[in-house]
């Protein structure tokens, strides 16, 4: 696998599309920094480490939803492993005016695009969640 973290994505946008209450990905600690992202921001329910059927280390992350529909609407990988999109602090998008949030990796660990604009970094934009 080249991208875990896009394969991660791929995985709760199938997962809402069937409409299924949980989904389960391979386990690292880049995974579960944007996890802990999206709890914060109120994308998820929260997520779980487990042990996965092959023995591996796993997360069960737990899909949130509103009157029947994902609370998560659109979710893009930016950075890619074949192109790195890298921001400085006053170019960090805004998604969808100020309404969904960018994931940017900086310097002080993984964090939300106002977040990333109040500590006055700038980083790698990972993902944008709507």
């Amino acid at each position: 696998m080249n991208d875990p973290l896009g394969d991660m994505l791929t995985r709760i946008r199938n997962a809402q599309m069937r409409g299924k209450s949980t989904v389960i990905t391979p386990a690292s600690k880049l995974r579960a920094w944007v996890l802990d992202v999206l709890a914060d921001e109120g994308y998820i329910r929260g997520y779980e480490k487990t042990t996965g059927a092959d023995g591996h280390p796993a997360i069960e992350i737990s899909l949130k939803y509103y009157e029947g529909t994902p609370v998560i609407r659109e979710l893009k990988r930016v950075s890619k492993p074949g192109r790195r999109v890298y921001m400085g602090v006053e170019d960090i998008p805004s998604v969808r005016q100020g309404l969904g949030v960018s994931i940017v990796s900086t310097s002080k660990g993984v964090m939300s695009d106002a977040a990333a604009r109040s500590a006055n970094v700038g980083g790698e934009v990972l993902c944008t969640v709507f």
